[in-house]
């Protein structure tokens, strides 16, 4: 899930700009703590990216999942315990995670 925990050099990176609301920018800050807010972002949209081309592997595990709900997806999403495409309009589960996430869960990955 984490792309840049392989630790690219940062010489070996394109140089790019964003803006960012300051407001942002401090909150993205404060979340990061060590890590570095730049590698927080670059975590977040390479988990975007492989969400989106379907090579998601996620890192959850069922033990990580306090309670579920049932519920309807109301857009397209994945399984985040199996990758699993979760169509719109199917019914499916949201997972409340120990870290107090809410998570599209797929029907039948939950044992």
């Amino acid at each position: 899930m984490m792309h840049t925990l392989t630790r690219t050099s940062t010489t070996e990176m394109e140089v790019t700009s964003i803006r960012l609301e300051r407001e942002l920018k401090e909150e993205l800050k404060a979340l990061s703590g060590n890590q570095g807010y730049q590698a927080l972002i670059r975590d977040i949209l390479w988990n975007y990216v492989q969400q989106r081309s379907g090579s998601y592997s996620p890192e959850l595990s069922a033990a990580d999942v306090r309670a579920t709900l049932s519920a309807t997806a109301q857009t397209d999403d994945r399984c985040a315990l199996t990758g699993k495409p979760i169509h719109s309009g199917e019914p499916m589960l949201l997972g409340f995670t120990v870290e107090g996430n809410l998570i599209p869960l797929s029907l039948g990955s939950l044992p």
